[in-house]
């Protein structure tokens, strides 16, 4: 269609208004986006910590049928444990990889909020964009935290489940197995403690995907 001289400058306005509205929506996307992201590195960590609370019962499980007095078939008790451990060792690695995800995920998700929310015109908009920010950025702040815990925690458990691990292999006898014994409930104390970081861990990802939850509904996969 030929446009005429009067209807120049209508089609300009008109394109003008489309690319801002498209820019908005981009912005806004952007937003949800990111804020779909942090849930998303939340909802894997979730899964981890409750793969790692199952196996860590096994392994206790093992251990301490290992250890048990008049074990008739230590070494596929051996075994068990062996496999037990060695499972959590690669979860530990996952665990590790996707808190850092979801810390970075965190970090850019409110910086960026941060910044869009320094471009509002009106006062009282940007003062609401800041103090709902800086509210759910301390709730979200709370999963970093804990994760270190979980993270300290579980190197500990490792670090003597796998010490046990090693001395069993040389030494599977009776008496090796039974001076063993001691630090095998050490190991389970460390368990108890790991067990408690996840607790915890699980408490702070639940209020912030509480608080992120969209149209009042929360995400969880299974």
């Amino acid at each position: 269609m030929k446009l005429t001289r009067t209807n120049k400058p209508v089609a300009f306005l008109f394109a003008a208004l489309s690319i801002a509205a498209i820019s908005i929506t981009g912005c806004a996307s952007t937003g949800m986006q990111r804020s779909e992201e942090a849930s998303t590195t939340m909802q894997a960590v979730d899964n981890d910590i409750k793969l790692i609370v199952t196996h860590l019962d096994a392994a206790g499980a093992s251990l301490e049928e290992l250890t048990r007095p008049g074990q008739s078939d230590v070494k596929k008790a051996f075994d068990l444990y062996s496999d037990n451990i060695s499972k959590l060792a690669e979860m530990e690695k996952k665990f590790s990889k996707h808190a850092d995800e979801m810390k970075a995920r965190g970090k850019d998700y409110f910086e960026e909020w941060q910044t869009e929310g320094s471009k509002y015109k009106n006062p009282r908009i940007q003062s609401l964009s800041e103090q709902r920010r800086m509210a759910l950025a301390d709730i979200y702040g709370q999963i970093p935290l804990n994760s270190i815990g979980v993270k300290e925690a579980f190197r500990a458990y490792l670090s003597d489940a796998t010490e046990i691990q090693t001395y069993l292999s040389n030494d599977l006898t009776p008496k090796g197995v039974e001076a063993i014994a001691p630090m095998a409930r050490r190991a389970s104390m460390d368990g108890d403690n790991l067990k408690y970081a996840i607790k915890e861990l699980e408490m702070a990802i639940e209020r912030a995907r509480a608080e992120m939850s969209q149209g009042g509904r929360e995400k969880h996969q299974n």
